[in-house]
């Protein structure tokens, strides 16, 4: 028998941009999803994932969190079977795997919690099953089971394009440190949050440059570029966006509000909601700073619902934390 545990961070959007297609209307692809323009940024706070192998050929997962399921409708279950797919010979000679998810990312946070679970999972049935694949290869695989996986894969701090699977590395960004702030009973329906976004912004939406391409290509030259190649805190704060914003906060007055007691609190240099939420995250220049806009936040929302995690970013994606 032979186990590995890995370490699978978590991530934010620094920038989140739903394009249009020629038209200027929003574009949906043919697969359902939608054409973006994204920076990726990967996060201390991070899941500890076991992947140990069975004498039977059986996937189990287990998880200490009650709100994860544990069959085959979660990411990290499908990742054990996409492998056991495309590498049966593999599969007959090592047989199955048990999974054991050690929870720390919040759920349907918009952290990338599920897919950084998949990616680790990837990786480790890798290393289990002696595959010897390459990273690339590893995030070609993770682009089956959802946008975020690649990035995931490989992290540290990338442009994503296309629906999200498509990476263009940047310069690392270590030690900003930041400040997460989540509802714990609060969801966001990532499904939801893009049609509604398409539903109220698809035909008025209409942006300067009118071409898909340059669209696309716009956030390679971008001011928060620029500022993340100059390593720049404030203005990579200052540039933060995220096109979601639009439709959630009207939606989640709990969340809109979160936003604005973070954003009126002294000493931080930005703030904006993650993904489609509902996670809200501030970027801070010190771990002092970010531990007291923690007390700060809590003084000011004193619910015991709201979790706030002090974390920081960093420079990698799943890493190996022990094998036996």
């Amino acid at each position: 028998m032979h186990s590995y545990t890995l370490i699978a961070p978590a991530k934010i959007n620094l920038y989140l941009e739903i394009i249009g297609d020629a038209s200027g209307g929003l574009r949906q692809r043919p697969d359902g999803y939608h054409e973006l323009a994204m920076i990726l940024q990967s996060i201390g706070l991070a899941d500890q994932i076991g992947v140990h192998s069975l004498s039977t050929d059986s996937i189990r997962v287990h998880c200490n969190h009650p709100q994860v399921p544990t069959d085959n409708t979660n990411l990290a279950y499908r990742a054990a079977e996409l492998m056991a797919t495309q590498f049966p010979e593999a599969f007959s000679k090592y047989r199955g795997v048990e999974i054991t998810i050690n929870k720390q990312i919040p759920v349907a946070a918009g952290l990338a919690g599920g897919s950084t679970n998949a990616a680790a999972v990837l990786v480790g049935i890798d290393l289990l099953w002696k595959l010897g694949l390459t990273q690339s290869e590893l995030e070609e695989l993770g682009a089956k089971l959802g946008s975020d996986v690649p990035f995931c894969v490989a992290g540290g701090t990338a442009i994503a394009t296309g629906r999200g699977e498509q990476l263009s590395p940047l310069p690392s960004l270590d030690n900003i440190y930041i400040l997460l702030a989540k509802y714990r009973s609060l969801e966001v329906s990532t499904a939801w949050a893009y049609q509604t976004y398409r539903q109220q912004f698809g035909n008025s939406d209409i942006r300067d440059t009118n071409n898909l391409a340059a669209r696309a290509s716009a956030v390679h030259s971008g001011a928060i570029v620029k500022a993340i190649f100059d390593k720049d805190v404030r203005q990579i704060a200052q540039k933060l966006h995220n096109d979601l914003e639009r439709v959630v906060l009207p939606a989640y007055p709990q969340v809109l509000q979160l936003r604005e007691v973070i954003a009126n609190q002294e000493g931080i240099l930005g703030t904006m909601m993650s993904g489609s939420g509902p996670t809200v995250f501030a970027l801070l220049e010190s771990q002092q700073q970010a531990e007291q806009l923690k007390l700060q936040v809590r003084e000011a929302i004193p619910d015991e619902d709201l979790e706030l995690f002090v974390t920081r970013t960093i420079t990698h994606g799943i890493q190996i934390g022990s094998s036996v």
